[in-house]
């Protein structure tokens, strides 16, 4: 692992213990590399937090890319909403890193809105129906902070309400 990826992996840790806004000293010393190290790679906080944002949306993009060659995007962005394992903890110093931008302490990088729109196009372009394909992004960013607020849907309610967004569809395995 590179020193790039040391440093956003330290800053996710660091985060998920509780500190949403580390320090520069904290961050380099988690991640076991000089501060000027880290400087080098991200020059300020808001450098920082776009590397581990756009970490995030590029592993998306990937995922939500390959299920759209099987016709299964709409059906997969359900299912990532519901995060689980080592993508919670992501998502989880997700969610502190963009309170901070919602306080305007930091600024959120603009890739984040693209990307979105992004992976609304692909389920669109899969469903041909720009309002069932909105409503899908809508439940997922619904699923997504209910998981994160620790009221998560138990697996057969969220296949009750995979069954009920996206009928016919829902049986069909997400790899």
């Amino acid at each position: 692992m590179g020193v790039r990826e040391k440093v956003l992996q330290a800053l996710e840790e660091l985060v998920l213990a509780g500190d949403p806004e580390p320090t520069f000293d904290a961050v380099a010393a988690r991640a076991g590399v000089s501060k000027g190290g880290l400087l080098h790679h991200f020059p300020d906080r808001s450098a920082l937090v776009e590397g581990l944002l756009r970490r995030v949306v590029a592993e998306t993009d990937h995922r939500m890319l390959d299920a759209a060659e099987r016709g299964e995007a709409a059906a997969t962005w359900l299912r990532l909403s519901v995060v689980e394992g080592p993508d919670h903890r992501t998502a989880r110093a997700l969610l502190s890193l963009m309170r901070l931008g919602a306080s305007g302490r930091i600024e959120m990088p603009g890739d984040v809105a693209a990307a979105i729109a992004r992976w609304q196009q692909v389920i669109e372009s899969e469903l041909s129906d720009p309002v069932r394909a909105l409503v899908v992004r809508l439940v997922g960013d619904g699923l997504f902070l209910a998981t994160l607020t620790g009221q998560a849907l138990t697996q057969e309610e969220f296949e009750a309400v995979l069954a009920e967004v996206l009928p016919g569809r829902a049986d069909r395995p997400v790899r």
